[in-house]
């Protein structure tokens, strides 16, 4: 179910802002808490509770005193702004810096990604 190649935590939160993004978890509805994450996940309880505060801290959650955690209003927008940028970091920057060292121009990598685009439907 988790992977080592980052901290269950942190895997758990990701977990979480795919489903929001993906609107299992709609703006303003309540996400399990951390006690059923742990036990659903068969995780620490305090692993549970640090992936949720990823969210929390990130303004994608927030707590309501006594009675849960609570997708924030805006969340998907946020998680899908952060997760562009993100990918941009990841991908995008590193493709252009290839491409350029491989003196492959705009049009060309343009044709290149919608060639691979089109082979994927």
């Amino acid at each position: 179910m988790f992977t080592e190649d980052a901290p269950i935590f942190q895997q758990l939160a990701a977990r979480i802002a795919d489903d929001i993004v993906a609107g299992v978890h709609p703006e303003e509805s309540p996400v399990p808490s951390a006690t059923d994450l742990a036990v659903f996940h068969q995780i620490n309880p305090a692993t549970a509770s640090k992936g949720v505060n990823v969210l929390v801290d990130l303004g994608a959650l927030y707590k309501k005193r006594g009675i849960g955690v609570f997708v924030a209003t805006g969340a998907r927008e946020l998680l899908r702004t952060s997760r562009r940028a993100e990918f941009r970091r990841q991908y995008v920057e590193p493709l252009v810096r290839e491409a350029r060292a491989l003196d492959i121009d705009h049009a060309t990598l343009r044709q290149m990604i919608d060639d691979e685009e089109s082979s994927q439907q």
